[in-house]
């Protein structure tokens, strides 16, 4: 794994750099010592070094059960619950996997990340004709998205296969001691799983809430682990700050933040990796936009988005920067066959492969973005496997924690995801809510 600053060096002072560089060397010191805001939610930080191994037996073993028992898989959850599950599983399964008959895995979909009516109801209706199972993931059992759908998807396989084989069929991951999800799996008997206490939903990829449903799919979650405990030890406190790929980052990301770039495009060169970006956008988003704080992220895809937002990019406003991921070598080959007509003029290109041509793309690209006034930090993977995905996970998780801390905000919580909750469950007329309602009944005149 390769992170490249160059197309970023001409947007700051080099003094300025230095200044920055220690400022992240600082935050990195604080958050290996417990000191940061929010050090009560550093469960994550040596999750791979100290890698539980029972745990990951237990995951196996269920993860077999499920494969043998059925066809498709349904993980419930929102945010974090989900994000990192399925960002995982997009980039290292089929790109075609909902088509094709794979008997080795069932199908992980997702459920109760939202309210369409259409969307969850569709999902019934397919799986009336499938043999199924359900993962749960809900720290407290109550939050409103995936407990609605749970509620929903548990009643439907109770009806199809009775109380005691619905309840096998049921794998709940959550707080391990506490909570109404924590107490319905205790006394339906379900196979239950913990949510670390000290470990935020944003930052849980590495545990079981990201590791069940991603081995159930056929991900090697020994090598992921494996990766992310090398990028551990690559971003470790005793690593010198310009070879430490999380402080570099974060501190450069802050250099541009506070030079006028509000904004940072993820952009990533592989379809696979479109569901990652929506993974990061959570990690980033919800860690520092607080305290009227923070770099907005947003995400490209490439090369396909360069036919849309491309122009915006190179053109537009200029308050933003751009982090391209690359990834050097596919899994498979594919190239330009000759044609004697060259009726599309593509002939000079013969005997290329797609993969060769991509990275010219991606080249380009940052130059051109660069030229026009957008700073471009790339980062670049050899492969798109298990190794350099979990190296991906814990570089961006440790440079999101440096560079909240560098903000002096508290990457670890989320108080405004609670505003909106507090109006619906009032409109709703959840009980205890009744002087809110009246109070958002008059203002919108209903």
């Amino acid at each position: 794994m390769m992170i490249n600053f160059e197309y970023v060096h001409p947007f700051v002072a080099g003094d300025e750099a230095e200044k920055m560089l220690d400022r992240a060397g600082d935050c990195l010191k604080m958050l290996h010592d417990g000191k940061v805001r929010g050090g009560e939610f550093l469960g994550w930080l040596n999750l791979p070094s100290r890698k539980d191994e029972e745990l990951f037996e237990r995951i196996r073993e269920t993860a077999s059960f499920l494969k043998e028992k059925t066809e498709v898989v349904v993980v419930t959850g929102v945010g974090g619950s989900y994000l990192g599950a399925r960002a995982v599983i997009e980039s290292l399964s089929h790109s075609f996997k909902e088509v094709i008959q794979n008997e080795r895995h069932p199908l992980v979909v997702f459920a109760g990340h939202n309210l369409s009516e259409d969307n969850l109801s569709e999902l019934v209706e397919v799986l009336n004709d499938k043999s199924y199972a359900i993962i749960v993931i809900s720290k407290s059992g109550t939050t409103t998205e995936p407990a609605v759908a749970f509620r929903i998807l548990r009643n439907h396989l109770k009806m199809k296969y009775g109380s005691s084989e619905a309840a096998e069929r049921i794998v709940a991951i959550t707080d391990p001691s506490k909570g109404a999800l924590c107490e319905m799996a205790r006394r339906e008997n379900y196979r239950l799983f913990p949510v670390p206490p000290d470990v935020g939903g944003r930052f849980s990829v590495l545990t079981a809430v990201g590791l069940l449903p991603v081995a159930v799919a056929g991900v090697d979650i020994d090598r992921l682990m494996g990766g992310a405990a090398k990028m551990e030890e690559l971003t470790g406190r005793g690593v010198s700050l310009k070879e430490n790929p999380s402080v570099m980052y974060a501190a450069y990301r802050n250099m541009l933040y506070l030079s006028g770039k509000k904004i940072e495009v993820l952009a990533a060169s592989h379809p696979k990796l479109a569901f990652f970006a929506e993974w990061w956008k959570q990690l980033f988003g919800e860690s520092e936009g607080k305290e009227n704080k923070g770099i907005f992220p947003a995400s490209v895809n490439y090369t396909a988005d360069l036919h849309s937002m491309g122009q915006y990019i190179q053109e537009g406003e200029r308050h933003l920067f751009e982090t391209i991921i690359s990834v050097e070598a596919p899994q498979r080959r594919l190239s330009i066959p000759a044609e004697k007509e060259d009726a599309d003029n593509l002939n000079y290109l013969a005997g290329k492969r797609i993969s060769h041509i991509n990275r010219m793309a991606v080249a380009g690209t940052a130059l051109a973005h660069s030229d026009g006034e957008v700073p471009v930090i790339e980062v670049k993977i050899p492969f798109l496997d298990e190794h350099y995905l979990g190296r991906l996970i814990y570089f961006f998780e440790k440079a999101c924690a440096i560079s909240g801390c560098m903000l002096g905000v508290n990457p670890f919580n989320q108080p405004g995801v609670e505003a909106y909750k507090k109006n619906m469950f009032a409109l709703l007329g959840k009980p205890g809510f009744e002087e809110d309602a009246k109070r958002i009944r008059e203002r919108l005149k209903m």
